[in-house]
C-alpha cells in the first residue's frame, strides 16, 4: 500500500492525526487483513479487505465499523471507531481505522498461564459479555436495522451452504449428509431476534492489562440480527475442538479440575443473566455452529489456495473444516 498516500489522508479525516506512518501487519486473523499504524499522533488500527475477488456479502469492514460505532460508550466493550473509508481508490479496498487498544489476549481457551480461580474469572467474564451483546437494545442503539428479524438459521443455513458450494475448495463428504440433517430438523422461528457477533470466541476478546474484565470485542464482521443460541453454541463448540487443532480446543482436557465450568453450567449463568429458563432446540444450534464454522473454515482455506489469504496460517484454518463438519454429524447419532 502507500502508506504516504493513506497518511495524507488520514490527517484531514481524523482529528489530530500527523504521519508518517509506520505499519506492521497482525499475521493472526483469517479474514479482513490488519494492520497496527505507529504514528507521531499516536498508535492506531487499521483493518481492510482484502485484494481480489470477494464473495458476496463477505469482508464487510463497513458493517464492523457501524456495529463498534453503535456500541460504543454502552454495556459491550468494544475499541473506539475513528473513521470508515468507503472510497476504493485510497489504498485499492474499503477500510476503517480504530484505536489501538492495550490489553491482553489469551490464543489458548485451557488458560495454562493462569490458576484455577483465574481461569473461572476468564470464563465468567466471557458469559457476561454474550449476554451483554444479546441484551444490547437494538432500536436505541439503532441496530434495529442491522439485519433481518426472524429465520436467522434458516437464512444462515441457506447463506453457508451456499457459500461452501461457491467456494472451490476441498470436496468434504461430511458436509452433504449433514447439510440434509440441518434442512430436515430446522426448527420454527421462535421469535427471538437480538444482536449476535457471530464470531465470539476467546481469542476475538481483549481483556485488561491488570484484571480480569474484558477491553473490547474484536472481529464483529461476521455480526448481524440474529438468534442468540447460535452465539452461545459457537462458543461452546470449542470445547470438542482438539488440542493439536490450529485453533485449540479443550477436548480430553479435566475442565472441572481447571477451574473452567462445564457446558451445563456456563448455559445455566447465561440463562440466568438472560432471564430465560430453558433453551429449545439446544441440540441443533450445536451442530448448526460445527457446519458453519466449516463453511467459514472451508472458505479461508480456498482463498489460501487460490492465493487470496490474509494470514501465512490460513490453509491450516481450512485443514479444520474437514474435523469440524465430521464432529457436527457425529453429534446428529
Amino acid at each position: 500500500m502507500d502508506w504516504d498516500r493513506l497518511s495524507d489522508y488520514l490527517k484531514a479525516e481524523i482529528d489530530g492525526f500527523r504521519g508518517p506512518i509506520s505499519a506492521r501487519a497482525f499475521d493472526d486473523g483469517q479474514s479482513n487483513p490488519t494492520y497496527k499504524l505507529t504514528t507521531p499522533s499516536g498508535r492506531y488500527v487499521l483493518r481492510k479487505q482484502p485484494p481480489g475477488a470477494l464473495l458476496k456479502g463477505a469482508h464487510a469492514v463497513d458493517r464492523e465499523f457501524r456495529v463498534q460505532l453503535a456500541l460504543s460508550g454502552g454495556g459491550v466493550p468494544v475499541a473506539q471507531v475513528l473513521h470508515l473509508c468507503e472510497n476504493t481508490h485510497v489504498i485499492g479496498t474499503k477500510f476503517y481505522v480504530m484505536e489501538f487498544a492495550e490489553g491482553r489476549i489469551f490464543w489458548d481457551p485451557a488458560l495454562p498461564d493462569l490458576t484455577t480461580d483465574e481461569r473461572g474469572q476468564v470464563y465468567d467474564e466471557m458469559n457476561r459479555v454474550l449476554a451483554a451483546i444479546h441484551n444490547v437494545d437494538l432500536n436505541a442503539t439503532g441496530l434495529d436495522s442491522f439485519g433481518k428479524s426472524g429465520d436467522y438459521f434458516g437464512r444462515q443455513l441457506r447463506l453457508w451452504t451456499r457459500q461452501y458450494h461457491t467456494a472451490e475448495g476441498e470436496n468434504i463428504p461430511a458436509m452433504v449428509p449433514l447439510i440434509a440433517w440441518l434442512e430436515d430438523h430446522l426448527p420454527e422461528d421462535d421469535g427471538q431476534t437480538t444482536l449476535v457477533h457471530g464470531d465470539y470466541r476467546i481469542d476475538n476478546l481483549m481483556f485488561e492489562p491488570d484484571r480480569f474484565r474484558i477491553r473490547a470485542v474484536f472481529d464483529w464482521e461476521l455480526s448481524t440480527l440474529g438468534h442468540p443460541l447460535a452465539d452461545l453454541a459457537y462458543q461452546i463448540m470449542q470445547r470438542s475442538m482438539g488440542r493439536d487443532w490450529h485453533l485449540r480446543g479443550l477436548d480430553g482436557l479435566d475442565t472441572d479440575a481447571m477451574g473452567i465450568p462445564s457446558e451445563d453450567a456456563y448455559v445455566a449463568a447465561y440463562c440466568q443473566r438472560r432471564g430465560i429458563t430453558a433453551l429449545e432446540h439446544w441440540t441443533f444450534a450445536k451442530v448448526f455452529a460445527f457446519f458453519r464454522f466449516a463453511a467459514i473454515c472451508h472458505g479461508v482455506g480456498a482463498r489460501a489456495m487460490a492465493g487470496n489469504n490474509a494470514s501465512p496460517d490460513a490453509l491450516k484454518v481450512g485443514a479444520m473444516a474437514r474435523p469440524l463438519a465430521e464432529m457436527g454429524l457425529k453429534l446428529t447419532d
